[in-house]
């Protein structure tokens, strides 16, 4: 059974990640409408990735550059496919995702954007990148009770720099 795999793996032809210029903000009605395409016509397209920070790009996964040319040809919004291509390591770094903590530090003044205590305004106490957790305390309140919460449900107002905030 796992010869049969490797063999399946080595006759599967190599693929490359292709880039697809397209108009801006809409990368991800192009990438529906290639996921579209291609599942129609059967094409070797194996993956199709929209990553925020390539704005006006889609990346196609594909063993030939012809390929995914074929499946933009009447796709409205996709322009061309840039020419040469990628390996996948060269785009793993889209792939993982990145903690919701990242940017914040102890001492920041952040605005809570959701749940009970939405529109306040708190200072960070500690961070638990583990949990992608954020412990603030309410500026608002009478006395300072240490509450915490998702790190994706706060927004940095200001930063502290050495004790002073910027």
């Amino acid at each position: 059974m796992a010869d049969e795999a490797l063999q399946a793996v080595q006759e599967t032809p190599k693929s490359a990640i292709y880039a697809v210029k397209t108009t801006a903000n809409q990368e991800r009605s192009v990438a529906n409408m290639i996921a579209m395409v291609t599942r129609k016509e059967q094409l070797d397209i194996r993956s199709v990735l929209v990553p925020e920070e390539l704005k006006g790009y889609v990346l196609v996964e594909s063993p030939m550059l012809e390929i995914v040319e074929q499946a933009i040809t009447n796709i409205p919004h996709a322009k061309a496919v840039v020419r040469g291509a990628s390996s996948i390591a060269e785009v793993q770094h889209f792939l993982a995702p990145k903690p919701t903590v990242t940017g914040i530090s102890e001492g920041d003044i952040v605005e809570l954007t959701a749940g009970p205590f939405k529109g306040e305004k708190a200072r960070v106490k500690r961070i638990d990148e583990a949990k992608e957790e954020i412990t603030v305390e309410l500026s608002e309140a009478m006395v300072p009770i240490p509450v915490t919460v998702r790190g994706d449900i706060v927004r940095v107002l200001s930063k502290e720099e050495r004790g002073v905030t910027k």
